[in-house]
């Protein structure tokens, strides 16, 4: 991965979002404490209303956003982006009632909505060679893992010396400084053609999601987000009773098997950019989702094993479902940037980012409601779903397999 980051632009696009990803986990830990403070015994249903309204953000904002914004340069999106999260974290501190929060989060999930696929669409054209655009989702996947596993240390150590509140700050100061650093780059953008400007706002905002629907690779695609969400969402809404009501365990338990969910994903990250050099996309995509399918679904026989044997196997399965998780994702970013026309790339990276969390939406309150039937049925049922959504997505992909062309 060492050649992508040759390039100074991507450097300095990584650092940013690197810096970013890290002010949004110290956040997640800080909105928890404020929730606390708040609503006190009902901060559960304040988080659960939280995380709710950031799915929905993502979903609504967007293709709407792409749409408004398709002849915005992208450096001015991104720095934009980054200066309203800014300001918005700055507000959270500050808050005294729950509706507050509600409204801030909204606003500042969407900004995000805005920043993310932005910042996905721009990579192939700061990185046309395939070989360092695979590395760089390779990169971008290493990030995402990271931050869920140092934020929260990094937000502990700083509550050492520090009140609770003073995290938002942090945020915001990363939110900063990944504006400044992308403020001094020079990112071009698709010139907009005569169809842009005729193109109605409403056919711009539907042209991400149609380009996917009428794509076949694309229609597995959307397949393939189930199958990685009703997963993904098992491990990170089960973990923590596995480890406390199921193994009567503690804190320290619950943040083992999340990060051997980590782990797993960044292991196979490392390696992913050597493997779709020798591999076809839909080997390493089915492979992934199989293992996703087999390990959630495995989890349930391993619940019945006592004691810390059977806390390790799910550890175990765990790592497997990060592993299958990034080899079935990570891949997306490149048959996006096969599929589609360049000038086409922000609205369909931002349907991506609709659509996929839009599965996340569905499968987290019913992991949620599952666990009521006890972690091993909802882990049953879940690779269930996830095993029809991959069964979809093997039959939906394309063959023979297109030959992979990042410029475009």
């Amino acid at each position: 991965m060492v050649s992508a980051l040759a390039e100074p632009t991507y450097r300095r696009l990584l650092g940013s979002q690197a810096i970013s990803l890290a002010g949004t986990g110290l956040t997640t830990v800080a909105l928890g404490l404020l929730a606390y403070d708040l609503a006190g015994g009902g901060a559960a249903l304040v988080l659960g209303t939280v995380f709710a309204i950031k799915m929905l953000a993502y979903v609504a904002v967007a293709p709407v956003a792409a749409a408004l914004l398709h002849a915005v340069a992208p450096r001015t999106v991104l720095v934009a982006a980054d200066l309203v999260r800014v300001v918005l974290v700055l507000g959270l501190p500050v808050v005294s009632s729950v509706w507050q929060v509600y409204v801030l989060v909204l606003l500042l999930q969407a900004a995000s909505a805005v920043h993310t696929p932005a910042y996905q669409a721009v990579l192939p054209r700061v990185l046309p060679d395939q070989r360092r655009y695979t590395q760089a989702l390779s990169l971008s996947r290493l990030t995402d893992d990271l931050e869920m596993l140092l934020s929260p240390l990094l937000a502990a150590a700083l509550l050492v010396v520090l009140p609770a509140s003073d995290l938002f700050v942090g945020t915001a100061v990363g939110f900063a400084a990944s504006a400044l650093l992308v403020s001094r780059l020079r990112l071009d953008g698709p010139a907009p053609t005569d169809d842009d400007t005729r193109t109605a706002f409403a056919a711009r905002a539907r042209r991400g999601v149609a380009h996917m629907v009428r794509t076949p690779a694309l229609r597995a695609v959307l397949a393939l987000n189930l199958a990685v969400a009703a997963a993904g969402a098992y491990a990170l809404v089960q973990y923590v009773v596995i480890a406390r009501d199921v193994h009567g365990r503690g804190d320290g338990a619950a943040a083992l098997l999340l990060a051997a969910l980590g782990a797993g994903s960044i292991a196979v990250a490392v390696v992913l950019p050597r493997l779709l050099a020798s591999l076809p996309e839909r080997v390493l995509v089915l492979g992934g989702c199989g293992a996703l399918v087999v390990a959630t679904a495995a989890i349930a026989p391993a619940l019945r094993v006592p004691g810390t044997p059977g806390l390790v196997l799910v550890g175990a399965l765990l790592a497997l479902v990060g592993a299958g998780w990034a080899a079935a994702e990570t891949p997306v970013g490149r048959i996006i940037t096969r599929s589609t026309p360049d000038a086409d790339r922000p609205a369909v990276f931002a349907a991506q980012f609709a659509l996929s969390h839009a599965c996340w939406l569905v499968t987290y309150p019913v992991a949620g409601a599952l666990g009521g039937w006890g972690p091993g049925t909802a882990a049953l049922v879940l690779a269930a779903v996830s095993a029809v959504a991959t069964a979809a997505t093997a039959t939906l992909w394309p063959t023979p397999e297109p030959a992979v062309d990042v410029a475009g």
